[in-house]
């Protein structure tokens, strides 16, 4: 699908988001395995994580919405699947999913589309195999990954990355495991599944950047309300900060401090953000974002920083090549996203007349440059098609986007969103 975006003078208004993606996968997949019902709602609507509820669903948890668009599951003990499980595009449902999968007393099967085919699963397998699992992979680490469920015991894990979709593999794993599990992370990396197993009743302490997760934990249902998603704010928040004219509020947000990096970049820069109206639902803080236009200086994003930031990096290259500029380290996790996104984003920038320089895991963008009209291309990942959509604003005419429906993996809707709040 092709959309045309035209460039914008102004954005304002009021918008709301869809559930968050990352808190979505994990309350689909606990509700799932615990006992009873639970009600879920603003749950995403976008297609990874219904990915989750169909693997669920195809394991055996009752699924369904009721009048108010809520996701009712009933969850309990998983069963062998029929088919093959699909995860879609899914990098979080397959990664996070295998942590279940391995302890369960039957061989399952999970895969995905073209795009996860070809993302690494060695990091998950590695802790996974440590606790007892078996696991296939073709190449010994791409999809579709083969999981015998054996019983598992506890381990102290110590990430080599810091990652929270590994992190969460190994504490779902433990969920079944004899013994704790523990698992240290380099840098603290969004603490959701955390929230979400002590929510569902798990015996869960962090002590600095070692989390615990006692053995013997019973789940219970739980009524939880999804906030919305602050990695799609990102693309909101952007386009405003492009604009001279600009005064935008972004309802019901999701402000966990784990994920406050973005947040916090954007003020270090020199963004105009308010935190409005703060309050908590399930341990997760949720708040509105106000957003004004604003002199924006030189970014840099480097170390613990770039795990903090890898999916906004895309809507945060666009502002730096049109206002003070930006340099990224240390991000050759790029290169395995759903694209090659520092390829993706220099294929882009090219046809758009903006001039950056790349490394094998980064990149730099001088500040300034003037976007000119272009017939762009998602390469179907979802986060490039969202951040050239934001970019076209700024251009000097009209730009296509090839690709566009690809946004739907995490935002259905988001053009139209778009265009409501510019003129």
């Amino acid at each position: 699908m092709r959309e045309i975006v035209s460039p914008a003078k102004a954005v304002s208004g009021i918008v709301s988001l869809p559930g968050d993606k990352s808190i979505s996968h994990r309350y689909g997949m606990l509700a799932s395995i615990a006992e009873g019902d639970s009600t879920i709602a603003n749950y995403s609507i976008g297609a990874d994580c219904q990915s989750t509820l169909s693997c669920m669903e195809a394991l055996g948890a009752g699924i369904e919405r009721d009048a108010q668009g809520r996701v009712i599951v009933h969850g309990g003990a998983l069963r062998e699947p029929k088919a093959q499980l699909d995860a879609g595009n899914s990098g979080s449902t397959i990664r996070m999913l295998s942590g279940i999968l391995a302890a369960q007393p039957f061989t399952s099967t999970i895969a995905g589309d073209e795009s996860l085919a070809r993302r690494p699963m060695a990091r998950v397998i590695k802790p996974l195999t440590e606790m007892g699992a078996s696991i296939e992979a073709r190449e010994g680490t791409y999809p579709p990954l083969i999981i015998h469920g054996r019983s598992l015991r506890g381990i102290d894990y110590s990430l080599p990355v810091a990652s929270a979709q590994v992190k969460s593999c190994v504490l779902l794993a433990g969920l079944f495991a004899q013994g704790d599990t523990i698992v240290r992370e380099p840098v603290r990396t969004r603490d959701h599944t955390e929230i979400a197993l002590r929510e569902f009743g798990a015996d869960i302490t962090t002590e600095k950047r070692a989390i615990t997760l006692r053995a013997g934990a019973k789940l219970h249902g739980r009524d939880l309300f999804v906030p919305g998603d602050l990695s799609s704010a990102c693309f909101f928040l952007v386009a405003a900060l492009l604009m001279q004219d600009a005064d935008l509020v972004i309802q019901g947000v999701g402000v966990n401090p784990t994920r406050s990096a973005l947040l916090d970049y954007l003020a270090g820069v020199g963004a105009s953000i308010k935190v409005l109206g703060v309050q908590q639902h399930g341990g997760e803080l949720i708040g509105d974002l106000r957003v004004r236009a604003s002199r924006i200086h030189r970014g840099a994003i480097d170390g613990p920083l770039t795990a903090a930031l890898i999916d906004e990096i895309p809507a945060l290259a666009v502002l730096g090549a049109a206002t003070g500029g930006l340099t990224v380290r240390d991000a050759s996790e790029l290169r395995v996203k759903e694209t090659d996104r520092i390829a993706t984003l220099e294929s882009n920038f090219k046809r758009m007349g903006v001039e950056m320089e790349t490394t094998a895991a980064g990149f730099h963008l001088a500040g300034g440059q003037k976007f000119h009209a272009a017939e762009l291309d998602s390469c179907g990942d979802h986060r490039i098609a969202m951040a050239f959509a934001v970019a076209a604003l700024a251009a000097d005419g009209p730009c296509s986007i090839d690709g566009a429906e690809s946004a739907g993996v995490s935002f259905p809707g988001f053009f139209d969103k778009l265009r409501e709040i510019t003129r």
